[in-house]
């Protein structure tokens, strides 16, 4: 094997795993990463087993599952009234929230669109319903879109053992 073979498919397989570790972190890319990951494994092989149509497959599930996830935020932060800074806010809140463990991934995106919302109206009761629609769309767009990227690890693998 090549040593520019081995570098991709290391490559790949980092993208993967990382890919992989968006299914419980909401704020990594998951499927995007994944995509890549196997786009990456696709060319080290010179597309034997993931070809075209695995890869038009596997980028319309990555591009489902982004559309999945960004939907059920705004769904979540319209149906609440938040503000786009409550959306926002809650996108940071999760990614400070990784540092504190699990307890900070489902704290951090509440906190965040409430101190979001607070800096647009300074009504507690609203910035509250803000956090909740915030963590709620998030919850729901994280749950929503699971079980794609378990599809795309799932189709790799088919393709590249069978």
């Amino acid at each position: 094997m090549e040593p520019v073979t081995i570098v991709l498919w290391l490559a790949a397989g980092v993208l993967i795993v990382i890919g992989a570790l968006g299914l419980v972190l909401p704020v990594l890319p998951g499927s995007p990463l994944i995509f890549l990951g196997a786009l990456l494994a696709a060319w080290s092989e010179d597309f034997r087993y993931l070809g075209t149509g695995s890869l038009i497959l596997l980028g319309a599930l990555a591009a489902l599952a982004v559309a999945v996830d960004f939907v059920a935020g705004a769904f979540g932060v319209k149906r609440f009234g938040a503000s786009g800074r409550a959306m926002t806010g809650a996108m940071l809140g999760a990614i400070i929230g990784l540092f504190f463990g699990p307890v900070g991934v489902l704290v951090g995106p509440f906190v965040g669109a409430v101190v979001g919302e607070l800096t647009v109206r300074r009504n507690l009761a609203a910035a509250g319903r803000a956090g909740v629609g915030a963590a709620l769309g998030l919850a729901l767009g994280t749950a929503a879109q699971l079980p794609l990227p378990f599809a795309m690890i799932g189709w790799i693998i088919v393709m590249r053992l069978f």
